[in-house]
């Protein structure tokens, strides 16, 4: 090799060299000024960010009553890259926080996963369970404030909802949410879970060497704190609401009242109902599948998803028709011996002065009076057959908010069920006409409600034509309204003049000579329609809806008890007894109120 070649082997040594050393500089280059992996991996050592947790907004009723609270409690946390290698006292920390050791066990072999990161060990540590925590010092271990709901007055399960952990099924739908959150499951609470969470902050600490906190990071210049989730005033009574619980407590069904004048829910019973503190807490998983396993399903709210037949009181709906139709009168007079019958088709009636005209009927609920307006209106001569009469007649229902959603803020809000004509010609292959259906006319056959819907159908007569969409919140702290859709009135297609007839039905039904006698309130002109719907698995079903008093009504009242028998049986006086509370503040039938609290009603279907 002469010295050539050696010169240009030395230069491309060095050329490769210098290659190298520049790549390894522009690497660090990199790392140091671009690539904050690692600069996160050093703080990840030394910063613990731990997040601040808002409390969630309180819900008042409509007097300024706690009906629920954010109370104190703890999540207990781990980072297992801290724990102390030698061990610690497994027993006194299983004791202290409540937890079981495979359970501790568990989340550990958990955290060993992520070795740096935090990891839930146990929650809903109270403040006493925190403070013996902080006594222990168990290191690689730490508590973290946040709040779970407290329900004062034990009142209002379906209503008010639950508050849970988000799982991770449910981050599918709560995308802003991470697992361990909570959330508003039902009610009110999943209702306005945007307006109640709140915004969570964060708080940096800073460790030394040995994993100690030292303190805030910087001063706290990256800390957040949490912004606490806003009030809600509802518009529900407490008291009502408690009362409507004691009576319906035995029974299954459900109970709604309504202001007419502004749609804002009074009162939503449904029975059975449960404690909603039950479903906060350590033992909530118990409780729930306790309640799963019940089969008159306490956590189904069955005043906004049941779809009950209305029976009798379905018989408002079917004047209100036919006087806008022009096929009634109030004047007009049928006779009733007994029921009605057509050929071999005859539907029955109890027994009372014959023949009657349309408020007589409404009083004393006469079957026959309304099978002679329910088939005049399918068989106007304005239309060309019985089917496009039963069209006009649908549009008519769905126009009372039958059939469909009414709109309320509770998210799990159920239609009900108007039958359309395809559901009837499917039925009897297309061969059917207005007696294949007549049963519709008593509010049976395949028509389905919900008792909101009901009460909202009170709410409607009162008001002689419209409604207002039934709500359940009043205010939300920091808002000067609520959503429009709740200020706008809704008219059905009936005309203003012909519910008075009506009215006057109802009235004389509680104050002369009908079936709701019984809901007569001295002073209050209360007004009142009974109904019994037939039931094909066992005794019929008891339902009552009114309002008062006949002029400017202050509250509408819908009741249905499953099994309850005739309507003044078991809903009349539940219904009246909630109407005198709250319209006289006291109940002075003693007697009364005592036997709605010990009526007993068989539930084959549940109990078998």
């Amino acid at each position: 090799m002469n010295g050539s070649e050696g010169f240009v082997r030395m230069r491309t040594l060095q050329a490769v060299v210098l290659l190298v050393f520049a790549l390894i500089l522009g690497r660090l280059a990199y790392i140091q000024l671009v690539d904050s992996r690692y600069d996160e991996l050093a703080r990840g050592n030394v910063l613990r960010p731990e997040v601040q947790y808002p409390p969630r907004g309180e819900v008042y009723d409509r007097n300024g009553e706690y009906l629920v609270q954010s109370r104190e409690c703890y999540d207990l946390m781990v980072i297992y890259h801290d724990l102390d290698r030698g061990g610690f006292d497994t027993a006194r920390l299983c004791d202290v926080a409540g937890i079981s050791r495979q359970k501790l066990d568990r989340e550990l072999a958990n955290a060993r996963a992520y070795p740096r990161a935090p990891r839930l060990v146990a929650n809903y540590l109270s403040k006493e369970e925190k403070l013996r925590f902080d006594e222990c010092n168990f290191r690689g271990f730490y508590t973290v404030y946040r709040t779970v709901r407290h329900y004062p007055r034990q009142i209002g399960g379906n209503l008010l909802g639950y508050v849970g952990e988000v799982t991770q099924e449910m981050l599918k739908r709560y995308t802003s949410y991470k697992a361990g959150d909570y959330v508003g499951i039902s009610g009110v609470e999943s209702a306005y879970e945007s307006e109640l969470k709140g915004r969570k902050g964060v708080k940096v600490l800073e460790r030394d060497t040995h994993g100690a906190i030292k303190g805030s990071y910087m001063n706290g210049l990256y800390d957040s704190l949490p912004e606490p989730g806003r009030y809600l005033v509802s518009t529900i009574d407490a008291r009502l609401q408690l009362l409507g619980e004691e009576l319906m407590r035995g029974k299954v069904g459900a109970a709604v009242a309504i202001e007419p004048a502004t749609g804002e829910i009074l009162m939503m019973v449904s029975s059975p109902s449960y404690d909603p503190d039950e479903l906060v807490g350590r033992e909530r998983g118990n409780h729930y599948m306790e309640m799963l396993r019940n089969k008159r399903q306490p956590l189904y709210n069955r005043a906004v998803k049941s779809r009950y037949p209305p029976g009798s009181t379905f018989k408002l709906v079917q004047g209100l028709i036919g006087l806008q139709e022009g096929v009634l009168r109030p004047s007009d007079r049928h006779v009733c011996r007994g029921g009605y019958q057509a050929g071999r088709l005859k539907m029955k009636c109890h027994e009372h002065a014959s023949p009657l005209d349309l408020r007589y009927a409404v009083s004393t609920s006469c079957n026959a009076y309304f099978c002679y307006v329910f088939r005049d209106i399918l068989e106007n001569p304005e239309y060309g057959s019985v089917k496009e009469g039963y069209e006009v007649w649908e549009r008519y229902v769905e126009s009372f908010g039958f059939g469909r959603k009414l709109g309320s803020d509770f998210l799990d809000e159920g239609n009900g069920y108007v039958p359309d004509r395809a559901y009837y010609d499917k039925r009897y292959r297309k061969s059917w006409n207005a007696l294949t259906v007549l049963s519709l006319s008593i509010g049976q056959d395949a028509l389905g409600c919900t008792p909101l819907q009901l009460a909202n159908l009170a709410a409607i007569i009162a008001n002689r034509g419209y409604y207002y969409i039934p709500h359940i919140v009043k205010r939300i702290e920091g808002r000067d309204s609520l959503d429009a859709r709740f200020y706008e009135r809704h008219y059905t297609m009936v005309e203003p003049k012909h519910f008075e007839p009506i009215v006057e039905g109802m009235w004389r039904s509680v104050n002369v000579d009908g079936t709701s006698r019984m809901a007569r309130l001295d002073g209050w002109d209360v007004c009142g329609k009974t109904g019994t719907a037939q039931n094909p698995r066992g005794r019929d079903h008891s339902t009552f809806l009114s309002f008062a008093p006949k002029d400017n009504p202050k509250i509408a009242i819908s009741v249905y008890v499953e099994n309850g028998g005739f309507g003044a049986s078991a809903a009349l006086p539940i219904a009246s007894l909630l109407e005198e509370y709250y319209l006289t503040d006291t109940i002075c039938r003693p007697e009364l109120l005592e036997r709605v609290r010990n009526m007993q009603i068989h539930y084959p279907a549940y109990d078998k």
